[in-house]
């Protein structure tokens, strides 16, 4: 018998879903997430994301492939009868039950005696810091409140598996960045297997052990949040989690002396005065500030180069204000990194 501890907690191979149409949403996804691992799938609307975690739910019948939950085939068996639960971004609580009732509902059908489902449910809205809340209506929480109670009422039947659905999506951003740190320690301690369906690059670079960014219905990359921000496999990914600059063809040759395609992030760059030396082991290129974004905590400059193409640093402030860096506007400057930021797009990256 094959190890146990081996077995991927979901596998799914040639996936592939074609709607009416022939419109093609998922195109050949083939995907192991591991057991006890935070997934993130990541990609603009209409990548295939949703669609791949509909069919690992059971929602939509996939067109090709198949799918695994711990080694057994579940590509024909029924949402109700698969190993896993599902949060959605609207959360789907009911209105006319309490807290706990919620909680208590998927054990009730199934037909989990009063007691015991009571203390499950009593411990999973523990375990999101909402025990104190139990009697009270949904209507009566904040949104990230239910947003937690509908992670409890999934927790609590304990499935080897729980889907998200862009579950903090209706959030405010302050919301969303403390329901980002806490879904993360929940799963780390009940250590059940969490796919986390998102477009929010910065969200899925926050929370997830690996990352698999979707485009056009195919996986562009699956790697660990550092190595997809930092070792882009693609141009797409180089441009879509996060801000890249890309350097290619002339510009390439002229500035770093090698054909290719290369990415370098803007916070690895620095803005200097066109007349300053570099550091050895640095590039640099001189150029004109076209345009400045102050962001609060950091500026975006965008520079012209005189070589062709133009570059965006990041810089933050922190001895500037708003009226400082507008100033920058229409001046040269030199800007400069190290050449071990310079990463060729294309080069192999771990799965």
């Amino acid at each position: 018998m094959p190890d146990s501890a081996l077995i991927p907690a979901v596998r799914v191979r040639g996936l592939r879903k074609e709607f009416a149409g022939g419109v093609v949403a998922v195109d050949g996804v083939d995907l192991d997430i591991l057991d006890g691992e935070f997934l993130t799938l990541l990609g603009p609307s209409g990548s295939g994301k949703t669609t791949v975690l509909r069919m690992i739910a059971g929602f939509e019948a996939p067109t090709a492939g198949s799918i695994e939950l711990g080694g057994e085939d579940v590509t024909s068996v029924p949402p109700f009868a698969r190993d896993v639960n599902t949060v959605f971004q609207d959360y789907a609580l009911f209105p006319h039950l309490s807290v706990i009732d919620n909680v208590e509902y998927g054990l009730r059908v199934k037909k989990v005696a009063k007691a015991e489902r009571r203390k499950l449910a009593t411990e999973a809205l523990d375990g999101v810091q909402l025990g104190q809340y139990a009697d009270r209506r949904p209507s009566q929480l904040s949104g990230g409140q239910r947003q937690r109670v509908a992670l409890a009422r999934a927790l609590v039947n304990r499935p080897k598996v729980l889907l998200l659905d862009e579950p903090l999506g209706a959030l405010d951003l302050k919301l969303r960045e403390q329901m980002q740190v806490e879904l993360k320690a929940i799963q780390r301690d009940v250590g059940i297997t969490f796919v986390f369906v998102t477009h929010d690059q910065e969200e899925a670079l926050t929370m997830s052990d690996r990352i698999a960014v979707f485009n056009a219905g195919r996986i562009e990359q699956i790697d660990t949040p550092a190595a997809v921000y930092e070792r882009p496999a693609t141009e797409f990914v180089a441009g879509f989690v996060g801000t890249s600059n890309l350097l290619s063809g002339p510009v390439a040759s002229d500035l770093l002396g090698k054909s290719g395609v290369f990415s370098v992030r803007p916070e690895k760059i620095s803005l200097r005065d066109e007349g300053d030396a570099i550091a050895e082991g640095d590039r640099s290129a001189v150029g004109v500030v076209r345009e400045v974004v102050y962001v609060g905590s950091g500026t975006r400059y965008l520079v012209d180069l005189d070589a062709g193409s133009s570059l965006t640093a990041l810089a933050q402030n922190t001895t500037s204000d708003a009226g400082d860096v507008a100033a920058m506007r229409g001046r040269r400057v030199r800007l400069s990194w190290n050449v071990n930021h310079e990463y060729q797009i294309g080069q192999s990256s771990s799965v």
